[in-house]
């Protein structure tokens, strides 16, 4: 059995009213909250190159984009 590996696997981190929300790409986030509720469209975000150090702020939320660290599945032979 091989030892098991790390994968990266890609976020996005919504900071809205104090509370954090985590979400597999910025298209998940856009389907769960409207234009309105957080200020920005999916259109224009999927534009912007936002990152951990390069975040998308205004008046309404902030958002990330970073890593998640996990382990690699194992199968049993």
């Amino acid at each position: 059995m091989e030892p098991k590996k790390k994968q990266e696997r890609a976020i996005v981190h919504l900071e809205k009213d104090g509370q954090h929300y985590y979400y597999g790409n910025l298209k998940a986030l856009t389907d769960h909250w409207s234009k309105d509720a957080i200020g920005v469209s999916y259109t224009y975000l999927k534009n912007l190159n936002i990152s951990e150090e390069k975040p998308y702020r205004n008046d309404y939320c902030i958002i990330r984009r970073g890593f998640i660290v996990t382990s690699s599945r194992h199968e049993k032979n």
